[in-house]
């Protein structure tokens, strides 16, 4: 992945793939930055390149959570398609399950470099077996094809078995390298070693009942 300009970095992770951000209003944003001249056109161009790369991987479905569902798609999409991706095995009757694509609904339009995608179960017996998918929900991570990591239910993620934030899940994935950068602000979960604050955990979900063993 390219590296970007933290000033850039900044104005894009402000303005997310899923509002469709106007670039001449990104670029006005940079017109008042105190850096040099030489400094900024290169911030400029930095930041139309990647406007224009964001608009290309959107048109790739990039920027949300799709669900898919043929295995073989899903195997071209994680082998051959995408360099990043995480994938959840779920089971649409699974409470769990909901709870998890929820989280995830909210970091793809943030992460539009990884994709992030979705399959039943029932509709991916061959991927199952070969991945030994027991426990759901069940999140892999893939870089170029490559599991790197794997999220069992909801198994090292939050402060306790049964709740975690959507900024929780998103640093489990940027240890693994599936995400570049960080996007989400302290206010979706504590950082490493605070407390939770009662205000940070409105994201925060519960479930009282174990993790589903469908198997």
């Amino acid at each position: 992945m390219p590296s970007i300009d933290p000033t850039v970095a900044s104005v894009l992770d402000t303005s997310p793939l899923k509002d469709d951000p106007d670039e001449d209003e990104l670029l006005k944003s940079l017109e008042d930055d105190p850096a040099l001249d030489c400094f900024r056109e290169q911030r400029m161009q930095q930041l139309h390149e990647e406007f224009t790369r964001a608009k290309h991987l959107r048109k790739q479905e990039h920027g949300q959570h799709a669900e898919i569902k043929d295995e073989k798609q899903l195997m071209d999409i994680v082998n051959t398609g995408a360099e990043l991706c995480v994938v959840h095995f779920f089971k649409p009757d699974f409470h769990r399950c909901g709870i998890m694509d929820g989280h995830l609904e909210e970091l793809a339009p943030l992460h539009f470099d990884t994709r992030f995608l979705r399959i039943n179960v029932e509709n991916a017996p061959f991927l199952v077996t070969k991945l030994k998918v027991q426990v759901l929900p069940c999140v892999i991570a893939f870089k170029k094809g490559v599991s790197v990591d794997r999220i069992i239910g909801f198994e090292g993620l939050g402060y306790s078995e049964d709740t975690f934030s959507t900024k929780d899940l998103e640093r489990r994935l940027l240890k693994s390298g599936t995400l570049v950068r960080e996007k989400l602000t302290d206010a979706h979960g504590a950082q490493p070693g605070q407390k939770p604050r009662a205000d940070s955990r409105k994201k925060a979900s519960r479930a009282g009942d174990d993790d589903d063993d469908w198997d």
